[in-house]
């Protein structure tokens, strides 16, 4: 006896800090009449034979134009009602990567934009996001990809405390306010100067290069790097 079987799929959120928030790249789809609305992250289908970390890299590479970045998987979305097109099994991921990265990503292509990521919760509290575009205008989200985008926003904010994470968000060469602005959009708030540096150089994450920041509008600060 033959069974109804579900399609599995992955979708990406893939982030990055700029202008001091939290931005994320969307696609727009050609079926805008889909529920939620015509945006969405970019995903795929997992083909029969490909590793779902396979269809990740397909989907980054064919469908955002980034050959790589950070992926790390988030959770699994299943609900029965979440597609009205049919059953489908999403196994989502969030990519971190440098504004530049990002930003010449949406260029490139005339179906791609970076929405700024807005939640209405505090904390690791947990809740859906909303993504707005240039002018701050909403972008109507299909699927549960509000649901998705809250999530991220929730695991990255959870992970601060005790991994690197963050510094994926960085270029390789980065000054300590650079640092301090990546931490603080991803948790919605102000920090202090003094406090943060100190927790974060007591982490021995970075180390100093020795070099200083060109072109800068502030005074030229000096460079640091991941240590490995």
């Amino acid at each position: 006896m033959l069974h109804p079987r579900p399609s599995l799929a992955v979708d990406l959120a893939l982030i990055t800090v700029l202008d001091g928030g939290l931005k994320c790249l969307l696609m727009q789809r050609p079926d805008a009449d889909l529920v939620g609305g015509p945006w969405a992250l970019p995903g795929g289908y997992v083909r029969i034979d490909e590793a779902i970390e396979s269809t990740a890299q397909r989907v980054l590479t064919q469908k955002a134009g980034i050959a790589q970045a950070y992926l790390e998987q988030l959770y699994t979305y299943g609900a029965l009602d979440r597609d009205p097109r049919e059953r489908v099994i999403s196994v989502t991921h969030f990519a971190l990567m440098p504004k530049d990265d990002l930003t010449a990503a949406a260029y490139r292509s005339e179906t791609l934009a970076l929405a700024e990521i807005q939640i209405d919760w505090e904390g690791e509290k947990g809740g859906p996001a909303k993504a707005l575009d240039n002018e701050g205008a909403p972008m109507p989200l299909a699927f549960d990809h509000k649901d998705i985008l809250g999530d991220v926003v929730k695991r990255l904010r959870g992970k601060l405390d005790y991994t690197s994470v963050a510094l994926e968000l960085l270029p390789e060469f980065f000054t300590l306010r650079q640092v301090q602005e990546v931490y603080q959009a991803i948790l919605g708030r102000k920090l202090t100067k003094p406090a943060f540096r100190r927790k974060l150089l007591d982490r021995n994450v970075i180390k100093p290069t020795g070099r200083r920041e060109t072109a800068s509008a502030f005074r030229p600060a000096e460079l640091y790097t991941r240590i490995e």
